[in-house]
Formats: structure tokens, C-alpha cells, sequence
């Protein structure tokens, strides 16, 4: 089926809201990207990629942590390690554990249409979790755990150094900020976090999981993209 094109002056109805389909895309000029890359592009890669296996191997040496002992492996991140758009979700489900992906059940199928929703592929973006393991029973980590794997997070981000961070729900908002609020309080309003001295540009906003459960709120998702989609054009971001 042909995607319907419309242009995001123009008047987006409830229907849409509440659905966050991929029928509906912005109408923007095509987006140039280059194939060829420079030496210093493809050094700056493999020290990322180094940097990567680093960090997961300092994951994997954790002990005593009940998380990394009901899981099955460790889930890192992936899609582009040079996108300016870092997405960040909460913790792997059982489905992610067994196939070492991430979001790669139903809520990985919302978060594709919310991404095509304002022009972005899901591959385009890096995505990861606060944390790294799957909880058991999918429970919410607990703080202490969420504080705990919130060093690697900074790490992780200071390693990929997008231009702008999406957090997906509470356990996420609270890795990244410190925050333990509300998330109905905090979404919506960019937000800076400093790490090494970088501050970068935070968007909290409800975890495609919670939107499943509770759907009526995709429209306050909805609100939140169209942010991140006009910060993007402000930068003149790539993605």
C-alpha cells in the first residue's frame, strides 16, 4: 500500500493521533547520505567499536547481580553507531533475552511506526536499554539496580555521543536524570544531562510497552515526537 504524504503544517486529526501509524510520514526533501568514507570516519569507527566491546565486557564481568544471573545474555545496543539520535529504553524482555535483540517483540513493531511517524527508520537510530539484562519476570529493575548499571549507560552514551537522547519510560528517565517522578510530569520538555563535561539534549516520553498497555496516551507520544522531529530540523540533523 502507497504511503499517504502529508506535511506537518498541516491539521493531523485524532485518528492519527492515537495511532501513530506508518501510513503517515512528513513530506521532506529527500535526505543525502554519503557512501564514501574518509580515513579519520572510518579510525573514528573502529575506536567506537572497540569501545563498544570494551564496555561490554565490563558489563559482563559484574558479579552478584541478580539480573545478569536469570538472564540468558547481555544486550548492548544496535542500528548506527554514528547516528546523532540515541533511543533509550527501559530493560530486555524475555523475548529480547532469547533473541539477543532489542525490542523485538511487540513494542519494537510501535516503536518502528513512531520513528516512521516523523521520517526516521529504526536502523538509522542507535538504540539500547538502561540496563543490560533481563529483570525477572520482566520486572521493573529495582533503584538500586537501575543505579548501578546507570555508569555503564553514561559510558555507553559517551561512546556513541549523539547530538540528541530519547528515553523510553521511568527506569530509563531514572538511569539517565536521577529523577524518580512521574513520567506524565517530566515527558515532553527537553531536558540537558552533562556527562564528561558534553551536555546533551534529552527528550523523555512514555515507553512504547506502556503505550501497548495504555494506548490513550499515544497522543501525548505523538506531542513528543513532533518535539524531537522539529529539534532535529533546528540542528540540521541527518538521520
Amino acid at each position: 500500500m502507497a504511503k499517504k504524504v502529508i506535511n506537518q503544517n498541516d491539521y493531523i486529526n485524532l485518528e492519527l493521533l492515537n495511532s501513530i501509524g506508518s501510513e503517515y510520514i512528513f513530506n521532506n526533501l529527500p535526505i543525502n547520505r554519503l557512501n564514501n568514507k574518509t580515513t579519520s570516519q572510518i579510525s573514528s569507527n573502529e575506536t567506537k567499536i572497540k569501545n563498544l566491546a570494551d564496555l561490554k565486557d565490563s558489563i559482563n564481568s559484574i558479579e552478584d547481580c541478580k539480573l545478569k544471573k536469570n538472564s540468558k545474555q547481555i544486550i548492548l545496543g544496535e542500528g548506527n553507531i554514528n547516528s546523532p539520535l540515541m533511543i533509550i529504553g527501559e530493560a530486555p524482555n524475555s523475548k529480547d533475552d532469547l533473541s539477543g535483540k532489542i525490542f523485538s517483540s511487540e513494542d519494537g513493531d510501535l516503536l518502528q511506526k513512531m520513528l516512521l511517524a516523523i521520517n526516521i527508520k529504526k536502523q538509522d537510530v542507535y538504540t539500547t536499554y538502561a540496563i543490560n539484562f533481563r529483570p525477572p519476570d520482566d520486572r521493573k529493575p529495582t533503584a538500586s539496580e537501575i543505579r548501578r548499571y546507570s555508569y555503564f549507560l553514561k559510558k555507553h552514551i559517551e561512546i556513541i555521543n549523539p547530538k540528541l537522547i530519547v528515553s523510553l519510560g521511568s527506569t530509563a528517565m531514572e538511569a539517565l536524570t536521577g529523577l524518580n517522578s512521574k513520567i506524565s510530569s517530566e515527558r515532553g520538555e527537553w531536558k540537558q544531562i552533562i556527562i564528561k563535561n558534553t551536555n546533551y539534549h534529552v527528550m523523555i516520553t512514555f515507553d512504547p510497552s506502556y503505550l501497548l498497555r495504555i494506548p490513550e496516551n499515544k497522543k501525548y507520544a505523538w506531542e513528543d515526537l513532533k518535539k524531537i522531529k522539529k529539534k532535529i530540523d533546528e540542528l540540521d540533523l541527518k538521520i
